[in-house]
Formats: structure tokens, C-alpha cells, sequence
């Protein structure tokens, strides 16, 4: 393999497992996903997010976030209260009976709704910000610098491949989800995990 290449599948390698993980964006996305709601702009609005973060921490602005209390702050608590409103949420919904209905819009939240929750998720989180901007940036930082780029295209791209595919594939499960045990559950899990990066995001800083 040509060593132009190394760089683009090292960052596309580090970014996939980076990004597949459990977390406050991804319990979003296979929601919508299922939900078939919105999936186009949920799942690009994520990679977007997740580009943007990306360049900026292999542009060097990694050392930048980490030096600033204030950002870090803000983010630390304005997500956790966040994340505490989003799992109360989620936890209310599985006392609820519902089950999915292709021709009903119940609990479907609108575009700019679906939007600004995504908005939400992925700014409000330091996570996001020590995954890409951090992490991905000081690794990114060990290639010479015009190799960069393609480290973080590797990233973005599997950035892009992860949340469409998400997104998408999600619908696979919607006849499971005829059932409401299944949203019982799949509520209960996503405010379990919403709860736990709240509680993790105040444990951090503690």
C-alpha cells in the first residue's frame, strides 16, 4: 500500500472506533432511525458536527480547548443538565404504551425539534470535544503536516459512513418495534445512558 494512503486509513480506523460507541448522539440517531423521522438531516447534521470538531483538533486547536476552564465548564455542566432532562424524559416515555406506527407522527419530534436535540447532544458534551478535538488532533498531530488533512479525512469519512449507516439501518428494526415492550425498553435504555454520561461528565470534574 502506498504511504499516501496510511495516514487516511489510520484516521479512518481511529475515527470509526472512536465514533461506534454508546453514546447520547448514537441512542439519537437509531431513535430517528426507526423512527424514520428526519434521518437525512439527523444523521448529516452529526457528521457535520463531528467534521467541523475533527478539523479544528487536527488544525491544532486541541491545546486551545484544554486550556480554557471557562469552555470546559460550561460544557461540563450546561450537558449534564442536558442529558438529566433528556433521560427524565426518556424515562417517562416507558410509561407510556406506544408502538411504532408508519402513519402516525406520536412522539415524533418535527424538524427544528430533531435539530436543535442533535445540536444539543454533541455540543453540550465535553466527550465530543475530547474524542475529536483532543484525541484525534494529538494523534493527528504525530503525522507531518501535510499528511494531516488525510488523517482527518480518514476521520470525517468514518464519521459519515457511522451515522448514515446508523441512521438507515435503524429502520431494519422498526417491525420489533410494532411491540411497545420494545420502546419500553429501548426509552429505558436511552435514559439509563443519557443519566450515565451525566453522571460521568459531573464525576470527571469532581
Amino acid at each position: 500500500m502506498h504511504s499516501f494512503y496510511i495516514p487516511f486509513i489510520e484516521g479512518l480506523g481511529t475515527g470509526a472506533a472512536l465514533i461506534i460507541a454508546i453514546g447520547a448522539q448514537n441512542a439519537f440517531v437509531l431513535k430517528q432511525g426507526i423512527l424514520k423521522n428526519h434521518v437525512f438531516s439527523t444523521a448529516l447534521t452529526c457528521a457535520l458536527i463531528d467534521a467541523l470538531l475533527i478539523a479544528l483538533g487536527v488544525g491544532g486547536f486541541g491545546a486551545l480547548l484544554t486550556s480554557s476552564a471557562l469552555l470546559l465548564n460550561f460544557a461540563k455542566w450546561g450537558g449534564a443538565a442536558f442529558l438529566v432532562y433528556y433521560g427524565f424524559r426518556s424515562f417517562r416515555a416507558v410509561l407510556k404504551s406506544d408502538s411504532l406506527d408508519a402513519d402516525s407522527n406520536q412522539d415524533r419530534p418535527n424538524l427544528k425539534t430533531s435539530l436543535t436535540t442533535v445540536l444539543a447532544l454533541s455540543f453540550l458534551n465535553p466527550h465530543v470535544y475530547l474524542d475529536t478535538v483532543v484525541l484525534l488532533g494529538s494523534i493527528g498531530a504525530q503525522f507531518p503536516t501535510p499528511e494531516r488533512p488525510l488523517f482527518g479525512g480518514g476521520a470525517i469519512t468514518a464519521s459519515f459512513l457511522w451515522f448514515f449507516s446508523l441512521g438507515y439501518g435503524a429502520r431494519f428494526l422498526a417491525p420489533l418495534f410494532k411491540k411497545p415492550l420494545a420502546w419500553k425498553i429501548l426509552d429505558f435504555a436511552i435514559g439509563m445512558i443519557m443519566w450515565a454520561i451525566a453522571y460521568s461528565l459531573i464525576a470527571d470534574g469532581s
